[in-house]
């Protein structure tokens, strides 16, 4: 299997979408070959038939986007399901949604500056550019509100320290697929920023660090921001 995911420098991986790919094919025990690409290398990815990654190909099949990735998965290799049947993937379904409408939107300021940073030059203007004509406003200045990004991103949690009280893991005794979402955007953080985005005290905290840990360690391999 080969992934092809964003990479910044140093070979790092930032992406939420590839760290929910990552942590999915993890927990299915499949060994995969990370292909980088960079944000604006259209070609290395033209085999697939659009823009964006993650793209899984696994022998002559190709998959794009991370949940349609994770779907796959789970029919084609489905020892470790992901989603624990059809009710599993549906209630999954509305936390993907949750993370991509909600809680994405809540990090964004507090991260991209820095993000944008740890990227090589052709990259760093091409997401520059593209962020600032999407927000009307510079990094910067995005970058400016950081600490109130921070504090609406960890109330936002809340419902996850909820979870946590009753359960080891939002899918109960083991992680699954809902967990790696979540697990994603503490990731980006943990790879883009030196600055903690929780306090180590946080129940969210712990969580995440569990979880760095598990399936062999795949996460906390990859190395946190100094």
């Amino acid at each position: 299997m080969e992934l092809y995911e964003l990479g910044g420098t140093g070979g790092r991986r930032y992406s939420v979408y590839s760290w929910r790919t990552r942590m999915a094919l993890a927990h299915k025990g499949l060994a995969f070959q990370s292909r980088p690409v960079a944000v604006s290398d259209k070609a290395a990815i033209a085999f697939s038939g659009q823009e964006r990654v993650p793209i899984l190909k696994d022998g002559e099949r190709v998959v794009h986007d991370s949940w349609k990735i994770a779907e796959y998965l789970d029919e084609t290799y489905p020892d470790q399901p992901l989603f624990g049947g059809e009710i599993g993937r549906s209630v999954t379904r509305v936390i993907n949604a949750w993370a991509d409408r909600t809680l994405i939107p809540l990090l964004f300021p507090a991260l991209m500056l820095e993000n944008v940073t740890r990227l090589a030059a052709p990259d760093a203007t091409h997401i520059r550019a593209q962020l600032e004509k999407a927000t009307g406003r510079p990094l910067e200045e995005l970058a400016a509100g950081r600490a109130g990004a921070v504090k609406a991103f960890a109330r936002a949690l809340d419902p996850v320290r909820a979870t946590l009280r009753s359960q080891p893991y939002l899918c109960g005794a083991a992680p699954a697929y809902a967990d790696y979402i979540v697990f994603s955007l503490l990731q980006w953080p943990r790879v883009a920023s030196p600055d903690p985005i929780l306090p180590a005290d946080d129940a969210v905290a712990a969580w995440f660090d569990r979880l760095l840990d598990a399936h062999g360690g795949i996460g906390r391999a990859e190395p946190a921001a100094t």
